[in-house]
């Protein structure tokens, strides 16, 4: 927590807010016009408090490159110092935006390999929207895959707009390389997978319901959720010959750490 400084950040509006749940929802705010970012990074925002010092998050970016607006995605942590605040504002009110874009989960962690895969839990799908409304990813590779794993099928959120994608006016035309799996862990519910991401990994469901196989020539992977589902993913894969990509040793696994 501390104060502002007005070199290093601007002070934005909220233009929308949609609650998913009642503890989920996603918000715009206006954007700065120095601001720039690759698909895939985060920003730092801010928040004053009733004592008038501020509280600073990371948060992925859902809205693309090229989007004149930022969007979020945000859950509602009950007594959480930033979201508490964050929950109360509305259109018109203030956040602060940190000038500088962070973040390392972007398509240049590789350099080679046909088929990405998004392993997302939560709130953690944030990035991969933003990275699939850039053209780039489009032309990149030949598959996608996008998973994202919640607990109950109403935290499902941009499920139409994944789903939409077919008849997008850019993408439309390469939204057949696609595969989006939602995953629900806490519902039975028909044609969808029930189980958490290790465990299909693990047990050959997901590669399954994608109809591909995870492949170190081919596949590279995304990871983005809560730090548990990141470290034991990652764990799982390091034991089928995956490793994390690094600046001075490339790799097949990409994953954001802003905690």
């Amino acid at each position: 927590m501390s104060s502002p400084s007005e070199d290093k950040f601007t002070c934005e509006s909220i233009t929308w807010i949609h609650a998913w749940t009642p503890h989920l929802f996603s918000f715009k705010t206006s954007r700065p016009r120095s601001f720039r970012f690759t698909a895939g990074q985060f920003a730092r925002l801010g928040v004053q408090k009733a004592d008038g010092s501020v509280v600073w998050r990371a948060y992925s970016m859902v809205s693309g490159p090229y989007d004149e607006h930022l969007e979020f995605y945000s859950i509602v942590v009950p007594g959480g110092e930033f979201t508490t605040e964050l929950a109360k504002l509305r259109v018109g009110d203030p956040v602060f935006i940190d000038k500088q874009n962070h973040g390392f989960l972007t398509l240049s962690r590789f350099s080679d390999g046909t088929d990405l895969w998004l392993l997302s839990t939560g709130t953690g799908i944030a990035p991969f929207l933003s990275i699939l409304s850039d053209p780039d990813v489009w032309q990149t590779y030949a598959r996608i895959v996008l998973v994202h794993s919640v607990r109950t099928h109403d935290e499902l959120a941009y499920e139409e707009t994944i789903r939409s994608l077919s008849s997008h006016e850019i993408f439309g035309t390469l939204a057949h390389k696609l595969t989006y799996i939602p995953v629900i862990t806490r519902q039975q519910i028909r044609g969808l997978l029930n189980a958490r991401i290790t465990t299909l990994i693990e047990n050959g469901a997901l590669e399954q319901a994608a109809g591909l196989r995870l492949d170190l020539d081919n596949s590279r992977i995304m990871l983005c959720g809560n730090p548990e589902m990141v470290d034991q993913t990652r764990q799982v894969l390091k034991r089928r010959g995956f490793k994390t990509s690094r600046q001075s040793s490339p790799g097949q696994i990409a994953v954001e750490n802003y905690w």
